[in-house]
């Protein structure tokens, strides 16, 4: 699970924003705009925590990184979790993903980041943040290289280091560019002299930085196991390889590495891969820094026997020491899917451990979608981030591939994760009647009925069937009781509910090719129709098919534009609509999406994320987004399209209730009227926008989906790609 969120999310990113016209700039411009508050409907987590800091000096304050949804900080007093890079915008996507986090235990104010999501060609560079007020307010340095904290390897760490000499040193491990170096505070960069790690173009570069006492250590991932991975400065200017460091492949990859400063020993975990995935082998290892002396401390070697009788392998993965206690050191398994990743304890330098899973009592009770569809939740997998409180030896947190979960007694553990938010969504619905104001489609936690916006969804995630990832989510505008669902399932791959959206029953049949490509899902007025796209996740297109009988069977559709969205007319049961991107072409189905013909053409082509939509409760009155190609509306059913010159550019566009006095919706949309990238609302049927984001809420990318409250006016729900469901209402 959670393993298509480098695959999609950052495709569909590049895919949004690498077209983009050479020199079109988007700053702060001014114009109208309404204050809105903005918080984000509760899952709790949902995304892979890559790290997590406690701060040596001040007690209760921590700070945590995810792969794609930015960072936050922690404090005890409020027990949440604070976003710190929401003000992050649509030009900045790129940097929402944090590959390291630094703080200065000389200076509790001072905080840094290293940000960029991806290393690769199609991505801008990263970038290294600098607060001095623990990230309410930050400076920016733009690298001349780029990052990648939704890579592989993105569980390692930190690469990131303030100097123990200098305060004003910083030191940057980077993947494909060596290691760099600032003496003034991250405001300047420059590659560091003498290290003796050769980059590589595919290799993972520097995977960690350390100081025990006076001496820095660094991992390098691109040795291949056959020669030194493990390298130390006394003067910041001489590395050297660290003498008698492990080899072969159970330490091929050194992931992360903790000082114990009353003992002077170092502890490093290693696996055969950077992870999270890809790992079959590991190990621990100590260095006593005093006389040189390594000692393997491994707690169970991999490769032996699971219960099920499968392999059991796996890598190393997280590591801390606590520091009121000396000796007292915890390591993560990583990777260990057949017998279940755990967290070892030792109070004896590793001489021998305690698996803490094995007492471990999980409360979910707080994100009911860890129980995954069961009745039990999982002790966790992708156990990378792990981390013991300077100030409170029982408290111990660990990351996920979907939370973050906490202890105060070593026993009982529950996720500490409010506030911390990290849902990658692809579809919101709004239904107009039912307890639920919103069903919410992600990638990696499925479909969700959130029968609150201030609590995580008390039915957890939509079982019968669970889905991994969802690709597709409608409800039957005439017959809002029934909701249909598609996507990445664990029996099945097409659901329907005849409840709103709280239980489901797996479709009767389904298509040969459901369960490779699992694509988009519409239902006619009346729920009478089903049409279903299937469209492989590398992008290959397939027929569409169609059920007349609720999923019992499907006959394709040869008519209908392969690959496209199907969108039904929210008032005529026998009206479906298909805009065929490759040519800019509508075609509409007259006969209940049996066969579909074209009507309007010549319109904006070339991308897959151009959207239709249909307002509700009209026949014919459609919407198409085509990005910076602008917004147009047809009112007679697709024969023809008129361009709105109200904004230059739209890229995802919903309806919500009208206005007092208005009679037609009130719209929403991600999109520019004249330079910012922004959310607005039009009152008048696109005749003007309003502006109700901010500069302190922007979320980087934000072009998937978007709508309105049909029955509160103002409120608006948002997709974020990392920053979970936002909401917003006028104050």
């Amino acid at each position: 699970m959670l393993s298509r969120r480098t695959v999609l999310a950052g495709t569909a990113v590049a895919a949004a924003l690498t077209a983009l016209p050479v020199g079109q700039e988007r700053a702060h411009a001014a114009g109208s705009s309404a204050p809105y508050r903005w918080r984000n409907a509760v899952i709790g987590g949902t995304g892979f925590l890559t790290g997590v800091l406690f701060h040596p000096a001040v007690r209760g304050l921590a700070y945590a990184r995810t792969d794609i949804g930015g960072a936050y900080r922690w404090e005890d007093r409020t027990a949440r979790w604070t976003p710190l890079l929401d003000h992050l915008g649509w030009d900045d996507w790129n940097l929402l993903g944090v590959e390291a986090l630094a703080v200065d235990p000389a200076h509790p104010d001072r905080l840094y980041a290293a940000v960029g999501t991806y290393a690769q060609s199609w991505a801008s560079n990263g970038a290294v943040l600098r607060s001095e007020d623990r990230g309410a307010t930050w400076a920016r340095t733009d690298l001349a290289v780029k990052l990648g904290a939704n890579e592989d390897g993105r569980g390692a760490g930190e690469r990131l280091l303030v100097d123990p000499r200098d305060s004003d040193t910083l030191w940057l491990g980077t993947r494909h560019d060596g290691l760099l170096r600032s003496t003034d505070r991250g405001a300047t960069w420059a590659q560091a002299t003498g290290f003796p790690g050769v980059p590589s173009a595919s290799g993972q570069g520097v995977t960690l930085l350390v100081a025990a006492g006076r001496t820095l250590y660094a991992g390098w991932g691109d040795s291949g196991g056959t020669a030194a991975n493990l390298f130390r400065t006394t003067d910041g200017t001489t590395w050297e390889a660290v003498p008698g460091q492990p080899s072969g492949a159970a330490a091929e990859v050194p992931i992360r590495a903790a000082h114990d400063r009353a003992t002077r020993r170092l502890y490093v975990t290693y696996a055969d891969a950077p992870g999270p995935n890809g790992q079959s082998d590991g190990s621990v290892h100590r260095l006593s820094t005093l006389d040189g002396t390594w000692t393997e401390v491994t707690p169970v070697k991999p490769g032996g026997t699971a219960a099920d009788g499968s392999a059991d392998t796996f890598g190393y993965g997280g590591v801390a020491v606590d520091a009121r206690r000396p000796g007292t050191v915890v390591v993560s398994t990583n990777n260990r899917w057949a017998a279940v990743d755990t967290v070892y304890r030792s109070t004896d330098a590793g001489r021998t451990w305690t698996s803490l899973r094995d007492t471990a009592v999980l409360d979910v009770s707080e994100t009911p979608y860890l129980k995954w569809g069961g009745d039990a939740p999982k002790f966790g997998w992708w156990i990378q981030a792990l981390a013991l409180d300077p100030f409170d030896s029982r408290h111990l947190v660990y990351g996920t591939g979907a939370t973050l979960y906490g202890t105060r007694d070593l026993k009982h553990w529950a996720p500490q994760i409010r506030g911390l938010e990290e849902a990658s969504v692809v579809q919101l619905v709004s239904p107009p009647v039912g307890k639920a104001h919103l069903l919410s489609g992600s990638r990696d936690i499925g479909v969700m009925y959130h029968d609150s916006l201030t609590a995580s969804p008390s039915r957890g995630m939509a079982t019968n069937p669970v889905f991994g990832s969802a690709t597709g989510l409608a409800q039957a505008a005439r017959k809002p009781a029934y909701v249909v669902r598609t996507g990445w399932g664990d029996h099945g791959n097409g659901a329907h509910s005849f409840d709103g959206g709280r239980t489901w029953a797996p479709f009767a049949t389904q298509p040969g090719l459901a369960p490779s490509a699992p694509g988009p899902i519409a239902v006619n007025a009346d729920g009478t129709v089903l049409l279903w796209v299937f469209v492989h996740w590398d992008g290959t297109k397939y027929p569409a098919h169609r059920s007349a009988d609720q999923g019992a069977t499907w006959t394709e559709v040869a008519s209908f534009p392969k690959g496209a969205t199907p969108v039904a007319d929210p008032a005529d049961p026998a009206l479906f609509y298909a805009y065929d991107t490759d040519t800019g072409t509508l075609l509409a189905s007259t006969d209940g999406g049996r066969s579909f013909t074209a009507r309007a053409t010549g319109l904006p082509s070339g991308d897959s994320q151009f959207k239709v939509v249909a307002a509700p409760g009209r026949s014919g009155d459609l919407w198409l987004s085509a990005k910076w190609n602008g917004l147009y509306r047809s009112t007679d059913g697709g024969a023809s399209f008129t361009k709105v010159d109200s904004c230059w550019a739209s890229y995802t566009l919903g309806f919500g209730r009208a206005a007092d006095g208005a009679d037609y919706p009130a719209l929403y949309q991600v999109g520019s009227t004249e330079a910012i990238t922004a959310v607005y609302r039009s009152d008048d049927e696109a005749g003007s926008w309003v502006r109700v984001n901010d500069d302190r809420h922007q979320w980087g990318w934000t072009g998937e989906t978007i709508t309105g409250d049909p029955r509160v006016y103002g409120r608006v729900y948002l997709a974020t790609n990392g920053r979970g469901i936002q909401y917003g209402e006028p104050v």
